[in-house]
């Protein structure tokens, strides 16, 4: 794994998404396995995640030791889910994530990562999901 090139960060943008509502893009070529950026947000514990999750916060990640609420962050909020994802998501520590390019990414192009929850495959509109419904371990073999 590299260092962080913050100048990717900065090559990010929200627009306008094909996917759904608004979208997180980058204006640069992002090479596969680039870290793009740090995922930082307030660390909650499991119940205030679950609080929060019964109000309508849909940007909270989970490392694996903590939750990370990012609703108050410029842009990774807006990462949308694909079950053809060109992101990933690693662990850096018990307060951060990296993004991470899991495929090379062209300038305009759409980040997406696999939300890797159950019921998101239910509404997902992607072309592998599209009129499909049944289980993520089906859908992520296509």
């Amino acid at each position: 794994m590299g260092r962080v090139k913050y100048y990717l960060e900065k090559s990010l943008y929200v627009s306008d998404s094909g996917i759904h509502g608004t979208g997180l893009f980058t204006s640069v070529k992002i090479p596969a396995g680039e870290i793009i950026m740090i995922i930082r947000g307030e660390v909650i514990s499991g119940d205030e995640c679950e609080r929060r999750e019964e109000f309508g916060n849909v940007y909270i990640f989970w490392n694996g030791d903590t939750y990370i609420d990012t609703a108050m962050t410029d842009n990774i909020k807006y990462i949308n889910h694909n079950c053809r994802f060109n992101c990933d998501i690693i662990d850096r520590d018990e307060k951060s994530l990296f993004l991470v390019a899991y495929t090379d990414i062209e300038p305009g192009e759409e980040l997406t990562i696999d939300y890797g929850y159950d019921e998101i495959y239910d509404i997902c509109q992607c072309e592998i999901c599209s009129g499909y419904s049944e289980s993520y371990e089906i859908k992520k073999a296509v």
